[in-house]
This record gives C-alpha cells, structure tokens and sequence, in this order.
C-alpha cells in the first residue's frame, strides 16, 4: 500500500504516489477509456487515492472518465482538478480566472464528477490580468460553502505564492520536478516548507523520458504533446540520451527501473511531497507504485547527484507559446 503523507497544514492528507490522469484523455497518443478505468480501479487496489485532473484535459472528458471509474467509490479517492483557462471549440485560447469563469467551472466540475465537493481546488495557470488575491480569495469562497475542501496553485513564483497564503491557506503547490527538471529546488521548495504548504510534482518521469522508453519527436503522432516538447526534438533528443543511458546503468545495478529510481529520488526530497506521474495502462501503474517501497541509501544518492553533475538538460522545458504561462 502507499504511504500517505500530509500536504500543507488544514488536513490534506494523501498517498505520496497519486496517478496524474490528463493522458488518458488527451495529449499521449490514442485513449483507450476501459484501460483507463481498468487503472484507476487497479491504482485504488494498491492504495493509490490522490488523481489529478482538470476542466482543461479532454477538455472536460477526464471529470467524466474519473465519475465514471468512482462511481460509489467517492469517499476512497482525493480528487484534485483546476480552473484558469478560457477554452474555446475545444482549445485553450488563454487563461481566465475572473470570478464568473471560476463560478462556471466548479459548478461544472462538480457535474462532470458527480459529486458535491471537490477535494483539492487549483487554479491551472495564473491570469496576469487578476491580483492573486482576488483570485484566491473567491476561491476561499467555495471552502467556505462546503464545496471545495483544500486550495491550490500550479506554477507559480515565490512572490505569488506568498501573496495567495496570506489571503487564504493554500495546502498545495503543483509543479513539473525531476530528475531533468529542477526549477523548484532553489526558491519555490525552501519557501514551501517555511509556510508549512505542501507540493505535488507533475511529469516526475520527464513525459517519459527518463523511463528509457520514449522515442524522439518525430516518432509521435500530431495530437502527442512530445512532437512539440523542445527535449524531445532530434536536435535534443540524443544529447539527453546521456541521462536516460546513465540512469538505466544505475537502476539495473540496483536492481530496479529507471522509473523507479527517479520516483524515488523524488520522495526524498520533501517529506510533504506527493508525485503523480501519469499512466493509462496497469502495467505502468505497477511499476510505478513498487517505487514506494524503494529506499535509496546517502551512496545511491550521491552517485545520481555525480551523474546529474556531469551532464546538463538540452531544450526548454516548452515552446515559447507555453513557456509564457509559467509563472518564474
């Protein structure tokens, strides 16, 4: 069974491994909704409570997957999902976090999921057009009427972050971690544990990469996020190839995956961090959960930290396009 952890300081309490689910809806290749559903039953059975969705993925079908994989099972699962993005015919043109659009979506959410309180609120992206505490401060309404338990933000800065807590308690900050993406460790991590908030690492297994199992971007299909990703690109893709090389050497002399050694590397970086690397299919799950019960020693330690010494990421995190959504 998982582990469970505290996140943030008003009662979150979750496993440390939850189960990201935006690519079972979109943005991974072909979606296959009973393997889907046959996961997520399969993540409950390991002790997996924490899934990770948004009006955004699908848009709207992944609220829809999860209803229908939960259904009598509510009170088992922590369900996260966002709001913060104007969606048009099906795309994002922009991000919106005015109290109109934020009433629309959890109202809609709350629908989508068929429940009557959603478990852990984020906004997706933030909207430079509205003061943080503006928005957060609408959002504190809805845990107020019982509707919304636990507040989030996603890839934020230090300065907004502190900015939205003092407003109203945020339990949780979401952003991308791994072995291939370390943006948080210097300011956003420290300054988390000081506000007593916890933090939920997205693409812990770099969308694949550091598995050893990914191609380059032209092997993907046009409606796969990795034909777009810039460390993906061939221009990129084979000087990363480094990294997934040298972790797969380790993980085999140690007698596990790739995937495992960077998922556990993760969770010993915050006792209040959960990772929710994504899946669509069982065996994937598997794997990745058995990562909990892998405790890796100072040793095992240094010798990925000499590793990621020695070779440095090619490519942005993402385009330009997507890059300016980021709050750094």
């Amino acid at each position: 069974m998982v582990s469970k952890i505290s996140l943030g300081t008003q009662g979150l309490r979750v496993g440390r491994i939850g189960l990201g689910c935006m690519g079972m809806s979109q943005w991974y290749g072909a979606t296959d909704d009973n393997e889907s559903i046959r996961t997520l039953h399969r993540a409950l059975e390991l002790g997996v409570d924490f899934f990770d969705s948004a009006e955004a993925y699908g848009p709207y079908t992944n609220e829809q997957l999860l209803q229908r994989a939960f259904a009598g099972r509510r009170e088992q699962v922590v369900i996260a999902t966002k709001f913060g993005f104007r969606i048009q015919d099906g795309q994002i043109v922009g991000v919106d976090s005015s109290a109109a659009n934020l009433q629309k979506v959890v109202d809609q959410s709350l629908k989508r999921l068929g429940t009557d309180y959603i478990d852990v609120l984020y906004q997706h992206r933030l909207d430079p057009t509205i003061p943080i505490e503006e928005v957060v401060g609408a959002m504190g309404r809805f845990v107020e009427q019982g509707k919304v338990k636990y507040l989030g933000l996603c890839e934020v800065g230090a300065r907004t972050i502190e900015r939205a807590h003092a407003t109203h308690p945020i339990s949780v900050i979401q952003g991308e971690y791994s072995l291939w993406e370390r943006n948080v460790e210097q300011q956003i991590l420290p300054l988390l544990q000081n506000l007593g908030i916890g933090y939920v690492a997205f693409c812990p297994l770099g969308r694949g990469f550091l598995t050893g199992k990914a191609a380059s971007a032209s092997h993907y299909d046009a409606n796969d996020f990795r034909q777009q990703d810039p460390r993906f690109r061939e221009e990129n893709f084979a000087a990363n190839t480094f990294l997934t090389e040298s972790i797969q050497a380790l993980a085999a002399a140690w007698s596990m995956t790739p995937a495992q050694l960077a998922l556990a590397w993760l969770l010993t970086r915050s006792a209040h961090m959960a990772v929710i690397p994504g899946t669509k299919r069982v065996t994937y799950l598997e794997e990745n959960i058995a990562a909990d019960g892998v405790a890796l020693d100072d040793e095992q330690l240094q010798a990925i930290e000499a590793l990621l010494g020695q070779w440095a990421v090619a490519g942005a995190r993402y385009e330009q396009r997507m890059m300016q959504f980021i709050d750094r």
